[in-house]
């Protein structure tokens, strides 16, 4: 739950409106720590209003824009890893590349794997709740299905499917393990 957790453990933003944001979700929410899976989305819209905000500041900086600010010769490098706070979680990348800087080897540990044990402890909290006698319909599939979003409200693009697509198996199994029904989701 990176964005929740980052704002939780923050004693502000350092941006005005991320600022004013951040005091509304916590007033909002009755004050920290918000445990709220679902106000991960909220944390998130904050976390990117402050980047938004951040970059206007950093693209119009004299000391970033001046003629005078030196640009270095670099290298083609042979590897580099990379520690990234994202809105979905934490990203961790490590590349290695050729003489002409063409990637040969690629290792990415993205928030969904960081955030897996949560995101399955959340699906089936949601389906426990909302799945009753094996009865499912789009709805409560939709519901079940915001129990991982607001881990990763990119799923689709991790699973490298069209926008608006959510391929989705769902397999209701009483407690001996034999399928009640299946629901399939193209």
């Amino acid at each position: 739950m990176a964005p929740l957790a980052r704002l939780n453990a923050a004693n502000g933003m350092a941006t005005s409106l991320a600022q004013e944001e951040y005091e509304r979700m916590y007033a909002t929410l009755k004050g920290k720590p918000v445990h709220n899976t679902l106000a991960m989305h909220w944390a998130r819209l904050v976390e990117v209003i402050y980047a938004a905000e951040r970059l206007e500041e950093l693209a119009s900086a004299e000391e970033l824009t001046s003629d005078d600010t030196r640009n270095m010769n670099l290298q083609t490098p042979k590897e580099g890893i990379g520690i990234v706070e994202a809105p979905r979680g934490t990203l961790i990348h490590h590349y290695e590349s050729d003489v002409n800087g063409v990637i040969t080897k690629a290792n990415l540990i993205v928030a969904t794997l960081a955030n897996s044990a949560a995101i399955n402890m959340g699906i089936e909290r949601a389906a426990k709740r909302l799945i009753i006698k094996g009865v499912v319909n789009d709805g409560l599939l939709n519901m079940v299905e915001m129990a991982f979003r607001a881990y990763d409200p990119c799923l689709s693009c991790a699973t490298h499917s069209l926008p608006g697509k959510m391929p989705l198996d769902v397999r209701i199994k009483d407690y001996k393990g034999t399928l009640l029904n299946q629901i399939i989701r193209e």
